[in-house]
Parts: structure tokens; C-alpha cells; sequence
């Protein structure tokens, strides 16, 4: 299979609201990797709508995540995704074998301010770098 046909890497990122962890992770990684990597993001209790200090923090980074809406984790989408990250809420996805699965242990921005937002926004962005990388090398794996 050549690289241009090559099935991009799917990735998963959950936590409870999908209100905060999960929607900055997948709009960094969406916004960092372009279209080399498909980005879904769920919650296993979708909040109403994000967390305004979640939108904000990322907007001072010049990320707009404004239109995003919490989405319900479903069995679909996991068993969709390659690697399935988890934040504060590991026990209820499902598990498939043949997935990567890792729990961040990030602090919850639900309740707080903008201040105490953008530390967890710097360490999820150092992440996302981190899975990145980890990743580069299955967007030009051949599959079966």
C-alpha cells in the first residue's frame, strides 16, 4: 500500500463532559497534525455544551473551538479508533483488543477559571506533541 493510500491513524479522546480535557485534546491534535490524523473526542456524561474557560484558553492560542458540541461515547467509535485516550473516565470504554489505550491523569478544568485552565491546556498541548510523534510512524505503515 503506498503512503497516499495508506489509512490514516484514528484517534479517540474521552473523558466525562467532553466538555474540556477531551475537546482541547482533539483540537490540538487536529490542528497540529492537519489531516495526517482522523480526530474524534466523546464523553461517557456529554455536558450541555463546553466549558467557556476551556474555549477561551484555547483561543488565546488562536485555536477556535466555540462551535464545538459534547458528543456521547459510543461503542462505534472506539472500536473506529486505533488509540483510545482516556481522561478521568477510563473504566467506562469499551475495550477492544488490538487498540492502544492510554489514561492521562489530567487535572478537570470543570468549575474553574481561565487561569487555572491553561496549565492543563499547556500539558495536554505537550501530550498531543508526544502522541503525535508516537504516531508518525503509522501514517506510512502498510496494513493488512
Amino acid at each position: 500500500m503506498s503512503p497516499e493510500t495508506a489509512k490514516k491513524p484514528s484517534v479517540l479522546f474521552v473523558c466525562v463532559h467532553n466538555a474540556g480535557r477531551s475537546q482541547m485534546a482533539a483540537a490540538f491534535l487536529t490542528n497540529l497534525a492537519g489531516a495526517a490524523i482522523e480526530v474524534r473526542s466523546a464523553g461517557s456524561q456529554p455536558a450541555e455544551h463546553v466549558n467557556p474557560a476551556a474555549v477561551g484558553a484555547m483561543a488565546e492560542l488562536g485555536i477556535d473551538m466555540s462551535a464545538e458540541i459534547p458528543k456521547v461515547l459510543t461503542t462505534e467509535a472506539v472500536r473506529e479508533s486505533d488509540v483510545v485516550i482516556t481522561m478521568g473516565c477510563g473504566d467506562e470504554c469499551p475495550y477492544f483488543p488490538g487498540k492502544r489505550y492510554e489514561d492521562w491523569v489530567l487535572e478537570d478544568p470543570a468549575g474553574q477559571g481561565l487561569d487555572a485552565v491553561r496549565p492543563i491546556r499547556d500539558e495536554i498541548k505537550a501530550r498531543v506533541e508526544g502522541l503525535i510523534a508516537s504516531l508518525s510512524s503509522l501514517t506510512g505503515r502498510t496494513r493488512p
